[in-house]
């Protein structure tokens, strides 16, 4: 299988998880809009998110998957399981330390951390509390698949972990359906979504301990010891936690800052959603593939093999996430306020909430590219076994995030945050795309560079098209039905998407023959 279509393996598995979040986004716009019960679950939700995507998806994985790479292609399948049993006994435990110790302090994290101006707002502040500690055991559930993920990514089996996502969105909009039809008030539908994502996080479990078993691959619990693989990992993942903390503390910045004014977590997180279905389809898919295959490739390299081959994994990955994310961005830019509408605005959503809803969007999608582009970069150090870099370059873009933050909300409101977020990570991708220069770990090829300059002009002939069709809609489409809004903004995206793969095909942006192969090979699949 090419690494084009295991990035598009995880990619549609990630594509039909981010496709029901936006269901489940719409369910949730409607029943509470940009209430206090959306901005208590919103603030909630994060908090255990901020903390699974440190131990899980940042410092943990980052570590875990080239050490039991390493571990399986040194000393085998026996090996392998040995060091993830250690692994696992110790990450229980600290996990479990960790959601005692949150669930007693809940109080005072909502009051200084999560959500510091809601204590003018007895109300949302005691439902935030409640909501937090009924989701933080998440945590443990979704720290526990990561590994899981990471163990089968190894193996090359991609598709159930990418595939496990999916649950939390059929579980929400269950409860949401639900909690509809029966009638209940908003602040009922808040505690059973919290209760949701509970329930969501233990079948996502569920579901990874039944992928593991069944590849015969068992882990098992044991005694926690702190042996010398387990010292290493947790040196190593030592600065990967500075880092992913450092990335997380930018999104919680945005939100102790959003918490002053009404509505906005809840409207940053609507415009996030959307901004997320590129960056999870490409992002995600780039990020669980290229860390192992590029392990792979250096090790082989260490052993005598082909030196070339980690360098074009890595201009391979940077071509495959620029050719989707920049016309992503561009339309994202240039429409905002027409997808909102589409999305979202009914029920309690109403115009001013998508105006405002479509501003965070445009903001957030200058940044889009560079997103993407971190997880395309962080391999490249994560591989080597160099966690430190990219600690330093994530300090850099949080103090880059502040500073921009507390300029611009005092003049923007909630739109400053999401153009700090931006600028933050293009420094961030700046600085990792630099560093690898800078060591000679990125030999960044003419082919790979020229393809990227016409992939720009691509996307200047798709903005035009965008531009065209806006111009010629924008004084009636907003007073049709939705089901003629809906076909327009469809058919706009159509035909946005066949001018820019037409002008990439023609002028070489993209590469034809291995476009065609990847198409034959899912006809003969």
């Amino acid at each position: 299988m090419s690494l084009i279509a295991k990035f598009s393996t995880v990619g549609g598995a990630t594509m039909a998880s981010r496709v029901l979040g936006f269901v489940r986004e719409m369910l949730i716009a409607a029943v509470l809009g940009a209430g206090p019960v959306a901005d208590a679950f919103y603030a909630a939700f994060r908090f255990p998110n901020l903390f699974r995507r440190l131990f899980a998806e940042g410092a943990f994985n980052s570590a875990f998957v080239p050490m039991f790479a390493e571990e399986l292609e040194t000393g085998g399948r026996r090996a392998a399981r040995e060091f993830a049993q250690s692994i696992l006994s110790v990450l229980l435990l600290v996990l479990l330390v960790l959601t005692a110790l949150a669930e007693l302090a809940m109080p005072f994290l909502v009051g200084t951390v999560i959500a510091p101006s809601f204590a003018d707002n007895a109300t949302k502040f005691d439902l935030t509390v409640e909501l937090t500690r009924i989701m933080f055991p998440y945590l443990i559930c979704m720290s526990l698949v990561a590994m899981l993920s990471g163990v089968l990514n190894a193996f090359r089996r991609y598709f159930l972990a990418a595939f496990a996502p999916v649950m939390l969105n059929v579980v929400l909009i269950g409860v949401l359906v639900a909690a509809l039809t029966s009638g209940a008030d908003p602040f009922a539908i808040g505690r059973l979504l919290a209760w949701g994502v509970f329930a969501a996080g233990a079948a996502q479990l569920g579901l990874l301990v039944y992928g593991i078993r069944r590849h015969g691959f068992a882990i098992s619990l044991r005694w926690p010891k702190m042996t010398p693989k387990v010292r290493k990992l947790l040196v190593l993942a030592a600065p990967v936690a500075v880092t992913g903390g450092l990335t997380q503390i930018n999104l919680l910045i945005g939100q102790i800052i959003a918490s002053a004014q009404d509505g906005a977590i809840a409207i940053l997180n609507y415009a996030d959603r959307i901004y997320q279905l590129p960056l999870g389809v490409v992002g995600i898919g780039i990020g669980v593939v290229l860390l192992p295959e590029l392990t792979r490739a250096l090790a082989a390299h260490k052993e005598g093999g082909d030196p070339a081959e980690a360098a074009a994994l890595q201009n391979r990955a940077l071509e495959f996430a620029l050719a989707l994310t920049l016309p992503a961005a561009v339309g994202l830019f240039m429409m905002p306020a027409l997808i909102i509408n589409v999305l979202y605005e009914r029920g309690a959503f109403d115009s001013q909430t998508t105006a405002m809803t479509a501003a965070a969007l445009a903001a957030f999608a200058v940044g889009l590219p560079s997103f993407v582009l971190q997880k395309v970069f962080q391999p490249g150090y994560f591989a080597r076994f160099d966690m430190r870099t990219p600690m330093w370059f994530a300090a850099i873009s949080v103090a880059v995030n502040v500073g921009v933050s507390l300029t611009l909300f005092p003049i923007y409101g909630h739109v400053g945050i999401a153009i700090a977020t931006s600028v933050a990570g293009w420094v961030n991708a700046v600085a990792l795309f630099i560093g690898l220069k800078l060591k000679g770990d990125w030999p960044l090829g003419f082919a790979t560079v020229r393809r990227i300059a016409l992939m720009g002009l691509a996307c200047i002939a798709m903005a035009g098209a965008i531009y065209a069709g806006l111009a010629w809609s924008q004084s009636w489409l907003l007073d049709q039905a939705f089901m003629a809004r809906l076909a327009w903004v469809a058919g706009l995206i159509a035909v946005a998407m066949v001018v820019y793969f037409a002008v990439a095909l023609a002028c070489g942006a993209l590469d034809r023959a291995e476009l065609a192969a990847a198409i034959s090979r899912r006809r003969n699949a």
